[in-house]
């Protein structure tokens, strides 16, 4: 290393050279940069810290495959596009999403325009989520989203197994009328599935 070398240069040579010191730091410098950006597409601050996590463990398991000198901001910023990228070909994939494609199939196209994008159908069940206790918008989305059962539910969050079923019961009653009232009831039925 020359003497003109920043501290980027120098944080980068000692992370190929397997220096753990080097990774905190570069951790330190990028990772509130990666959040906001991954914060931007996402909009889940759970998902957001995933993409954030999984960039720099890739960045530190291929350390020394690096090849840029200057500065990783281009790499990390890349590397955390490709896996927001994948995060939502992942929704698309979902169980949840291949039932409501389902069921606007099943409109056709003398429906009204009741067809709305999907981006709509998150924002509703977004908003109603923002209006139900904490408690129940946790458990509907550990259960209706992340696909967890009562028992996991019950374990991540402490509670018992009963208290887990109350709490999704009345969160769901609550999440439904908030939907029916916003006029897209039809679209309560995927709340039900267990």
């Amino acid at each position: 290393m020359n003497m003109t070398s920043t501290k980027e240069d120098m944080l980068i040579w000692l992370l190929k050279h397997d220096s753990q010191w080097a990774f905190d730091n570069l951790y330190r410098m990028y990772a509130h940069r990666l959040m906001a950006f991954a914060m931007e597409y996402c909009h889940h601050n759970e998902t957001a810290g995933e993409i954030v996590e999984d960039t720099f463990i890739w960045i530190w398991t291929h350390r020394h495959e690096i090849k840029q000198e200057k500065t990783l901001f281009k790499l990390l910023f890349i590397k955390a596009r490709h896996l927001l990228i994948n995060a939502y070909r992942a929704t698309l994939n979902s169980p949840r999403f291949e039932d409501y494609v389902d069921y606007v199939d099943s409109l056709g196209t003398e429906s009204n325009g009741a067809q709305m994008d999907y981006d709509d159908f998150v924002r509703i069940i977004r908003n109603g989520l923002e209006q139900i206790p904490p408690t129940q918008r946790r458990v509907i989305e550990l259960s209706r989203f992340e696909q967890k059962s009562i028992k996991e539910i019950a374990e991540l969050m402490n509670l018992k197994e009963q208290t887990v079923r109350n709490q999704l019961s009345l969160g769901l009653k609550q999440l439904m009328a908030f939907i029916n009232r916003a006029g897209y009831g039809a679209f309560t039925l995927w709340l039900m599935i267990y």
